[in-house]
């Protein structure tokens, strides 16, 4: 799946395959300025890390075309305020800042001999957000290939939350993993749990792999422990939102629960991302800016209320699940290991050497 991130650059429009309304329909979001692509961001209409950070590159092409439209010496102010406040949409994701970062160096870098007019900028930053998407599929399919070796045949694997084509480019990262492993033969099925309350295993990651072929079962996020209790667990793959220097990851509510049985039960428990969800200048996860969101998407499901009238509701987006129970970080450098410190270091230092992506 390579179409639910679609951008005209001709028509200077944005189109999101809505997350919110799978499964049951598949529709559009049109964005044509920065704010809506802020307004996607935090509605959800897109999710995922690694799709977070190609939606705000195209974000940052948008409101270069807003800032060419309006020229003049107030211009270069907006377009810098503008990538300023896509960069903030969401705190944990740590692929929306690296992606506007991103963006801005590539400018900076095309103006090291001078300015560039602002038709200029447009066509460069089209260029860059295009090839943030391309590199994206790229390396989660390489990504993929390494933890595929991790898998083996007639496993079925757990996921939480939506790691998939979905929720980045277009191949996924928990999801490519799982993707790999059947382009290699391999016999794989899959136990999808729920994912309160957003429901992106119900919703989402079924929705992915039943397109495509892949055994798949929702089950309920309450029911990991008796899963595994009885056996039918062999791994768990999960994605990640940031991944703090000493290995910490922060990924979706949820997350740790399921690590802390993986390892009471002895179920191999992996982190499949990118080397761009890596935050080297978060040292642990302590560190990591945890979202709140609204308390509707607790109260309310299918516009109805689940939840008595004035009760309070803690809606925290994600959780950390310490270095220490993840057994492999799967990146498009290969499985990293613990001590995941001096690992992350060398394989990111590895990354700048070979060129940013």
């Amino acid at each position: 799946m390579d179409s639910h991130i679609r951008f005209d650059a001709r028509e200077g429009v944005l189109h999101l395959l809505d997350h919110r309304r799978l499964p049951e329909m598949e529709a559009d979001v049109a964005c044509r300025t920065p704010d809506e692509v802020i307004d996607a961001l935090q509605t959800m209409v897109v999710r995922g890390a690694p799709a977070i950070g190609v939606t705000a590159a195209f974000g940052c092409a948008l409101a270069a075309r807003c800032a060419a439209a309006n020229a003049g010496a107030p211009a270069r102010q907006r377009l810098e305020d503008d990538l300023d406040r896509i960069a903030k949409a969401r705190p944990t994701a740590v692929n929306l800042g690296w992606a506007v970062a991103r963006m801005r160096g590539a400018l900076a870098a095309a103006e090291a001999g001078g300015a560039l007019a602002p038709d200029e900028i447009v066509a460069l930053f089209d260029r860059e957000a295009y090839a943030i998407q391309q590199e994206d599929e790229a390396l989660c399919r390489r990504l993929g290939r390494f933890g595929a070796d991790l898998l083996h045949d007639g496993d079925q694997v757990l996921t939480h939350c939506n790691a998939g084509a979905l929720a980045t480019a277009g191949y996924g990262t928990a999801l490519g993993v799982i993707r790999a492993a059947v382009e290699q033969g391999k016999r794989i099925s899959v136990i999808a749990d729920e994912t309160r309350p957003f429901l992106q295993g119900a919703r989402l990651t079924a929705w992915e792999l039943a397109r495509d072929g892949i055994p798949v079962t929702v089950a309920c996020d309450n029911a990991c422990a008796h899963l595994m209790s009885r056996g039918m667990v062999q791994a768990v793959v999960v994605g990640a939102d940031r991944i703090a220097a000493n290995g910490d990851t922060a990924n979706k509510i949820g997350t740790l629960g399921v690590a802390i049985l993986a390892e009471h039960f002895h179920v191999p428990f992996y982190v499949a991302a990118p080397l761009s969800t890596i935050d080297a200048a978060t040292p642990d996860g302590t560190a990591i800016p945890i979202e709140e969101r609204p308390a509707e998407e607790v109260t309310h499901m299918g516009g109805r209320r689940i939840t008595p009238e004035g009760v309070p509701v803690l809606n925290f987006a994600f959780d950390v699940t310490p270095a220490a129970l993840i057994g492999g970080i799967i990146t498009e450098a290969g499985v990293l290991r613990p001590p995941y410190g001096e690992v992350i270091s060398r394989a990111l230092a590895t990354r700048r050497g070979g060129g940013e992506r």
